[in-house]
């Protein structure tokens, strides 16, 4: 079996590995000791909450605050850890723990892991990302402690903290807090800035992070002046940052202009707490799944809001799922460098690499049939109207965990077919087609086709 399992390639082993953490995790939450007294948990409700915590996507069939025992919840929160570094990351800290060397094939696997182009640095790279984590989580438990301490007590608040912070930051979206999720909180400005923000911390990806502080390192070493910050950002991260602005604020001001005067969502509110839970809708869509108004309580022109920006998710190397911030965009320009009648996609100023399109083009398309194929078949199964099973899918291929009431009465099929949707969500589509796809030998590209056109439009 090992034997087998070194000659698999790093996407293929990637997929493997979470897989085995999922089956190890139902595993232990299908125990008699993962369940709250009274409560029992049959296999399919602890396959499906294991593939939710380490797929990080929030959809759940039992009731997280009162289904589960301490140890469950445990379990639970350790799956959601593992899900929003990745086991690769995991795997390779325990390995520095216990001062074991990192081998080639592991340096390797980690650079395809994290869709890096070189392997130097692979090491301390896992560092930073389990070294930043844990602080941002930290600093958002230290946050949520004003509120959930004098709520719930000293020890429970503590733990309260712990929980809903690492949920935030790893992007899962599930929580203890009670059946409601945080629509106890819609109108808590800290609650919702301290959620927003690990969410966005978690979701603009770690490559962004280090991007900015080698640049804001060289402002403070005066290597050149702060109006050149922006100027010396890489590429990427500069559409990162740009579009997941562009879709928080754009998203916001949808949500304010649909839902303003809906009695069912925000029209009792405030004006301030409109504002507040318009931006706290439109950073929650983006795969985090926490939600301070009822998704069903949305109009219909919200709901596709919704689709769009689940679908769309968080940025590359993060803790959030979805096609990704820089696929969509990839798209977009090149369009819009079609429409401008240039040759090459265009973006800042930058001429970018056709594979980078075509990547973009693959990820879009499987995400896309993916949605298609399992919402026909939660049909089938369900019976759900369309509205439902479009969202239930799509939060699951995103990896978001938003519903709008259908996930707890999913039936045995239903429930598997979700199971694959975030499974698939959380190793992403590209990584499904390249661990499916057979590698190319140097002989199959020797001889080219010939080259023809055809009508499109």
């Amino acid at each position: 079996m090992l034997k087998l399992f070194s000659r698999l390639r790093g996407v293929q082993k990637l997929a493997l590995g979470f897989l085995m953490v999922i089956l190890v995790g139902s595993f232990l939450l299908w125990l008699p000791v993962s369940a709250a007294p009274g409560e029992h948990t049959s296999y399919i409700d602890a396959l499906f909450t294991a593939t939710t915590s380490i797929c990080v996507t929030g959809l759940v069939t039992v009731p997280t605050f009162a289904h589960w025992s301490l140890f469950g919840k445990t379990v639970i929160l350790i799956l959601i850890q593992l899900g929003g570094l990745g086991v690769v990351a995991c795997a390779t800290l325990l390995f520095l723990i216990a001062k074991k060397r990192i081998s080639l094939k592991s340096r390797t696997l980690i650079k395809e892991t994290y869709n890096v182009e070189h392997l130097s640095g692979m090491v301390r790279m896992i560092r930073a990302i389990v070294l930043g984590t844990f602080v941002v989580e930290l600093l958002g438990a230290i946050s949520y402690s004003f509120q959930f301490i004098p709520q719930f007590g000293l020890v429970e608040g503590i733990a309260q903290s712990i929980f809903t912070s690492i949920s935030a930051f790893c992007n899962a979206g599930i929580d203890t807090l009670g059946p409601n999720s945080l629509a106890n909180y819609v109108g808590n400005p800290l609650i919702n800035l301290t959620t927003m923000l690990l969410i966005m911390a978690g979701g603009i990806g770690f490559i962004v992070w280090w991007d900015v502080k080698k640049v804001f390192l060289g402002v403070k070493r005066k290597e050149f002046p702060l109006a050149q910050f922006w100027r010396r950002l890489e590429l990427h991260s500069k559409l990162a940052i740009t579009v997941t602005l562009l879709l928080i604020v754009g998203g916001a001001l949808a949500y304010m202009v649909l839902e303003w005067n809906n009695p069912e969502s925000m029209g009792n509110l405030s004006a301030g707490q409109k504002v507040l839970a318009s931006f706290f809708q439109s950073v929650t869509t983006r795969t985090a799944g926490f939600e301070s108004i009822g998704q069903a309580k949305f109009t219909d022109a919200s709901t596709n809001v919704s689709n769009i920006l689940m679908f769309i998710g968080g940025s590359p190397m993060g803790t959030a799922g979805g096609m990704k911030t820089t696929t969509v965009a990839l798209l977009i320009m090149t369009a819009v460098s079609f429409y401008k009648g240039k040759k090459h996609t265009e973006i800042f100023h930058r001429r970018l690499n056709e594979n980078n399109v075509k990547t973009a083009l693959v990820v879009v398309m499987t995400g896309l049939s993916i949605v298609i194929i399992m919402s026909t078949l939660l049909m089938a199964v369900t019976g759900f109207s369309m509205e439902d099973v479009i969202f239930e899918i799509t939060s699951a291929i995103a990896t978001v965990g938003l519903t709008r009431g259908i996930t707890s009465s999913l039936n045995l099929a239903g429930k598997i077919i979700v199971i694959i949707t975030m499974y698939i969500g959380r190793i992403g589509p590209i990584t499904l087609v390249m661990a499916l796809a057979k590698r190319t030998k140097a002989s199959d590209t020797q001889i080219q086709p010939a080259e023809r056109k055809v009508i499109i439009g």
